[in-house]
């Protein structure tokens, strides 16, 4: 039996939005857990410390040239 068009999810903008806004905040969620849980590859000092090299590189790029 064929759903109404005002049912199916593809017909309808509202729904589909919603759905991927559902799944969104889920791989969120489950990444904020992971993050709590501690299965992170990389420590935050290290990512933290490569950001500060990587500005401070191209602070010295620009004022040095």
């Amino acid at each position: 039996m064929a759903e109404p068009d005002e049912e199916r999810l593809e017909d309808n903008p509202e729904r589909v939005r919603q759905g991927w806004v559902n799944r969104r905040r889920e791989k969120i969620a489950a990444e904020i857990e992971r993050n709590r849980r501690g299965d992170h590859k990389v420590p935050t000092w290290v990512l933290a410390t490569i950001l500060l090299l990587v500005i401070a590189a191209w602070a010295a790029l620009v004022i040095l040239s």
